[in-house]
């Protein structure tokens, strides 16, 4: 054999030692939306310009939201919308902390503020539950 039969046949021995690494290696589930991925896309459908105004604090290791409650803002026209997005189970809880927080009476006077609860239904498709406060 010639060496570049050789390297041939090394390159074939790599490929084939690659592919079985690959086959072996555990599958990873894929995740779906998160709630505010799925209230992001729903407002922007409607016609809305949105931008997620929650941040990630490492300092803290927290999630901050704009206000201390809206993860999603929202504008069409003279229209301004704040957008909390959490699971189904958790729309109760978060009207509850909106409507507690000290920063709630004056957001409430400039935008209006809609808790956006998403769950799967019987059939496996996702269903929001809208509460506007």
């Amino acid at each position: 054999m010639s060496d570049l039969d050789l390297t041939l046949v090394a390159r074939i021995d790599e490929a084939a030692l690659c592919q079985s690494l690959i086959e072996r290696l555990p599958r990873i589930k894929a995740k779906g939306k998160s709630p505010t991925a799925r209230s992001l896309l729903h407002m922007r459908k409607q016609g809305y310009t949105c931008q997620v105004v929650e941040h990630w604090n490492a300092f803290s290791r927290r999630r901050v939201d704009l206000y201390g409650f809206i993860d999603v803002l929202c504008v069409k026209g003279e229209d301004i919308v704040g957008v909390q997005a959490t699971s189904g189970d958790n729309v109760a809880s978060r009207v509850t902390k909106i409507t507690e927080h000290e920063n709630w009476p004056l957001v409430c006077q400039a935008i209006r503020v809609i808790v956006h609860g998403w769950r799967k239904n019987a059939a496996g498709r996702w269903v929001l539950r809208a509460v506007e406060l």
